[in-house]
């Protein structure tokens, strides 16, 4: 039973959700994801200027006429929103945190996808209150009350506790997805290293690669990237989950903090790509929408 509280903050997200898919996609979002293919619709008589490498040789022999095939675009698209709500999701030091991010994000995309008529599934893991392993699955469908589902399914999710199990959630998401689907990842990507200093979740990644289109939405934060002069202060390690006191005031700390964040963004940055996975960096500090527009307009050019 949902509570008055939570109904509304779904009405909030909803409406905010719909201003970004007016103001920002139009039709950018249909034009960057064609379908997943074309289908026959008709065979009927040649008329002047047609394509003539659509001509039906073989009705055009029986009939004496020139027949031409007609195809259409297959337009239906399945979209997956994967959801990474382990420990760091819950970090966020500018307007929001990262989880809050991915949950707004993936609203925009839900409706995004409902307007032009597509399925969206939601594919939610490590988030509170699950066992370790443990996510929450929504089938893909359509329809306006299936769009409400997902997005009041993302308003009371909460960040987990643990480290991200990012591996696991694409093993699964290739199990419970047979048909080609373009699965939207959101997730910071931080994560240990396997035996070859590569990141745990690179195998699988490869492997759902291979079978969907899938985007990586990388959530990050200013301050991953930059310390602040906030003096000593305690941080968590993201893949063991222990905490430690760091001292933001020397300088020293500061600039080795730097160089390890951009080694560790260059490896996710690598890994990605090795794996022919577009990558969208999304920020806390900034407008994700505009981060997204652009990417779509970039998809239309390469397509």
């Amino acid at each position: 039973m949902l509570t008055q509280e939570l109904m509304r903050e779904v009405r909030r997200l909803e409406i905010r959700a719909k201003r970004r898919v007016d103001d920002l996609f139009g039709g950018q979002y249909h034009s960057a994801f064609k379908g997943q293919g074309i289908e026959f619709a008709e065979v009927r008589e040649y008329q002047p200027g047609d394509e003539v490498r659509a001509i039906d040789w073989n009705v055009t022999a029986r009939t004496g006429h020139p027949f031409i095939k007609r195809f259409i675009e297959e337009r239906q698209l399945t979209v997956v929103l994967a959801i990474d709500g382990s420990l760091t999701s819950g970090f966020g030091t500018v307007q929001r945190t990262k989880f809050q991010l991915a949950k707004e994000t993936s609203a925009v995309l839900t409706l995004a996808a409902g307007r032009n008529n597509d399925r969206a599934g939601l594919h939610l893991f490590g988030c509170a209150s699950m066992e370790a392993g443990d996510s929450i699955h929504l089938p893909a469908s359509k329809g306006k009350m299936h769009s409400l589902r997902l997005i009041r399914a993302l308003v009371d999710a909460e960040p987990g506790d643990r480290g991200s199990d990012l591996g696991r959630a694409l093993k699964e998401l290739g199990r419970t997805h047979p048909r080609r689907s373009v699965i939207f990842v959101l997730s910071d990507f931080l994560s240990g290293l396997n035996n070859t200093n590569e990141p745990e979740w690179l195998s699988p990644m490869r492997m759902l690669a291979s079978k969907h289109e899938v985007v990586a939405l990388q959530l990050t934060d200013p301050a991953e990237f930059t310390l602040p002069k906030a003096g000593v202060i305690s941080m968590i390690d993201p893949v063991t989950s222990k905490r430690f006191a760091v001292d933001t005031g020397s300088k020293r700390v500061r600039n080795r903090y730097a160089a390890a964040a951009a080694r560790e963004d260059a490896l996710i940055t690598r890994a990605l790509r090795s794996v022919k996975v577009d990558r969208v960096q999304l920020s806390t500090g900034r407008s994700f929408g505009d981060d997204l527009a652009r990417y779509f307009r970039f998809r239309e050019q390469r397509a």
